[in-house]
Formats: C-alpha cells, sequence, structure tokens
C-alpha cells in the first residue's frame, strides 16, 4: 500500500509518472524497471501470467518507489480479489464501458463499507501482522481502481463513468477504441482523436488523472502532456529489449574495418 500512496502523492502534485508494462515471466525485469519508474504494469491481460508469477513481479518492487499496478483479464472480482491479497497497488480492468461496469470494479477493490472485497490480505497485512481496526480503511484509501477507457460506449458514458466514486485514475486505450469506432489498428484517425481528447477534457473537469501509452519516441508523450495526461506508459519490456537490441545491431554494422576473412 506504502506504493500506491506513493504514486497518488506525485499525481496529486502534479508529477508527471512513468511507468512500462511488464509481460515477461521473470521478476527480475520488474526489480530492474522498479530503480527508474513511478510504476509497472503487470499485464495479466495481453501477457501470459499467473497469479504466482504477479505475485513475484509485485515482490520485486519492494524497496523501491515504483507501484506495482496489475491490469487483470476481465473486470472480475474474483481475479481482483487475487491480485489485491498478493500486494497489487491498483487494479487496471480492461473494456470498462458504463457506470455499473466502475461501480463493479470499485467494489471489488475495497472492503466493506466502501465495496465487496473480502478479507484475506497476504502480503498487505504483512502476513496478518499488521491487521488492526484501522487497516481496511488505510488500505481501501490506498489500492487504485482504474477503469480502461478503450471501447466507444465507455467514451459516450465517460461522464457517468468518472462521477462513480473511488475511480483514482483511468487509462485510455486507443487501439482497441480505434476498432469499437470502426477503424481498425487506426488510433491515429481524426475521429479516434477526437474521442480520446473528449475523455481526457472531462476527466481533467473532475480531476481524474488519465494514462496513456506512448510510441518509442519520447518526444509523443510532450503532446499528451500538454492535454492533460498525467501517467504514462513507455514501450513494454519485449519493445525496450527488442528496440535496444536493434539500435545496437544496426549502428555497429555500418562500422568499417576490421577483417572481413
Amino acid at each position: 500500500m506504502e506504493n500506491a500512496l506513493k504514486l497518488r502523492d506525485k499525481l496529486g502534485r502534479g508529477i508527471i509518472c512513468v511507468g512500462a508494462a511488464v509481460t515477461f515471466s521473470d521478476p527480475t525485469v520488474t526489480e530492474a524497471l522498479s530503480s527508474l519508474l513511478d510504476f509497472v504494469w503487470i499485464d495479466s491481460e495481453h501477457g501470459p501470467l499467473s497469479v504466482e508469477a504477479i505475485q513475484g513481479h509485485v515482490m520485486a518492487t519492494k524497496g523501491s518507489d515504483a507501484a506495482p499496478l496489475v491490469r487483470v483479464p476481465w473486470n472480475d472480482a474474483v481475479l481482483i480479489k487475487r491480485v489485491l491479497d498478493v500486494g497489487a497497488a491498483g487494479v487496471i480492468a480492461p473494456m470498462i464501458c458504463t457506470e455499473d461496469d466502475t461501480r463493479r470494479l470499485v467494489a471489488a477493490c475495497k472492503y466493506p463499507p466502501d465495496g465487496m472485497r473480502g478479507f484475506g490480505p497476504r502480503r498487505p497485512s504483512n502476513y496478518g501482522q499488521s491487521v488492526d481496526p484501522s487497516f481496511c480503511q488505510r488500505a481501501n484509501a490506498a489500492i487504485m481502481p482504474i477503469p480502461q477507457i478503450e471501447h466507444v460506449d465507455g467514451v459516450n458514458n465517460i461522464d457517468r463513468i468518472l462521477s462513480v466514486p473511488g475511480v483514482a485514475a483511468i487509462l485510455v486505450g486507443p487501439f482497441d477504441l480505434a476498432g469499437s469506432m470502426g477503424h481498425p489498428a487506426d488510433p491515429g484517425h481524426p475521429e479516434v482523436l477526437q474521442a480520446i481528447d473528449s475523455v481526457i477534457a472531462t476527466a481533467r473537469k473532475k480531476n481524474i488523472y488519465v494514462g496513456m501509452g506512448v510510441t518509442d519516441r519520447p518526444e509523443s508523450a510532450k503532446p499528451l502532456i500538454e492535454k492533460g495526461v498525467s501517467w504514462m506508459c513507455i514501450p513494454p519490456d519485449f519493445m525496450l529489449l527488442l528496440n535496444t537490441a536493434k539500435h545496437f545491431a544496426v549502428n555497429i554494422r555500418t562500422y568499417k574495418g576490421g577483417n572481413p576473412n
């Protein structure tokens, strides 16, 4: 919960927070990235990660300031409960389209009376050693429920989605949004960009933090920040690996000299 509060504090002070998606199972990836980033986005929607692997990644953030956010495969209270009990600082739920979807996400992340989360925290309670009457209140204040807006229905319902108490931030998914609008794999289509701008503007009015991914060009973050995006996801682990390898390989192969034999 400490790293969730650190991320909330940074966002509240207007600091642009930077993180990366993690898809590899080896937790050393997260351990290495956590020294540089404000959060890691542990992806179990499109990544092949089990709950055990997620726990390893969450544990790898210990001792750092990086908040472990977990994207679950679906807005399912059973899945959400398990990742929270291994220590996730926040939950990103895909395809949130309605106010009801949002209420279910928030309820799954919070203990009664604010939600319906069952009590059984492992790591967050120091394995039962830190449970006291204020534990549930502190957990409810720290954990970050994050709806992912990636469908035109979510755009159309954005005002009601953002009016649900307890929403900590939102994440915009341009590619799936583009597909739902009839522009598959074209997130740069003017209609898609207009929809994204409307989501960002509505979130800013309601003081809800907006997250988005950037391309492999760092300068792609600048126009998003100017519009009000406050937490930025750089390319995921496999793209960081490939982009760096490609950079070295391409440049080294241009050098002259040496014995061709």
